[in-house]
């Protein structure tokens, strides 16, 4: 999953959504270095990318992008699980996903101190162009794609990619409507158990 799932799948605690955004650009012992409500965060990141990565819908996924971008359709099913996540009925209306991107930026400016050097770059992009918000547009899919491109040492072909998510996207959307619900279970039972620690 990426930044959107990552950020509502934080269930609003800002040290926790802090630790989740921020997990990719934390290598290895560097967690520790972080305060504990922020270790939970980036806890919780790594446990629910595992389950992604083991979910068999994911694997289907995969092979629609595999044979055109090989190791990194992992990648880029994070990415379109955003959009379907973005445009779910049953989680939230365009005006709540709009309310909860503009909380979310709010609540990471107050924790910016805590940002590796990466995110400290995009943060301000992120929350000017409002990423987590356009998801839920092709336009905006497109983007990530070629983001995603710009920042992956040997992909070339992000609009091919793009290309084959539009001529695929009633299948993808039917394995993210099963992939959903059944994420967010195991996200919401995650966080509980790291809130009680």
């Amino acid at each position: 999953m990426n930044y959107l799932a990552h950020a509502y799948f934080s269930f609003g605690d800002p040290a926790i959504l802090t630790g989740n955004m921020i997990s990719d650009y934390v290598k290895g012992k560097k967690q520790f270095d972080y305060p504990i409500a922020i270790q939970k965060g980036i806890k919780l990141h790594r446990a629910i990318d595992q389950f992604t990565d083991d979910h068999a819908t994911t694997k289907a996924i995969k092979q629609i992008f595999s044979p055109l971008v090989r190791l990194y359709a992992g990648a880029f099913a994070d990415i379109v699980y955003d959009h379907f996540l973005a445009l779910d009925p049953n989680e939230k209306t365009a005006d709540e996903w709009m309310h909860f991107t503009e909380t979310t930026y709010t609540q990471l400016g107050t924790q910016q101190e805590w940002f590796p050097p990466y995110f400290a770059r995009v943060f301000p992009y992120m929350q000017e162009q409002n990423w987590l918000y356009n998801y839920r547009f092709d336009w905006g899919m497109e983007n990530s794609f070629k983001g995603l491109q710009r920042r992956a040492a040997y992909l070339t072909n992000a609009e091919q990619a793009f290309d084959l998510f539009l001529a695929n996207y009633t299948q993808i959307r039917q394995l993210s409507a099963d992939f959903i619900p059944d994420v967010k279970i195991f996200a919401t039972g995650q966080f509980q158990q790291l809130v009680e620690q």
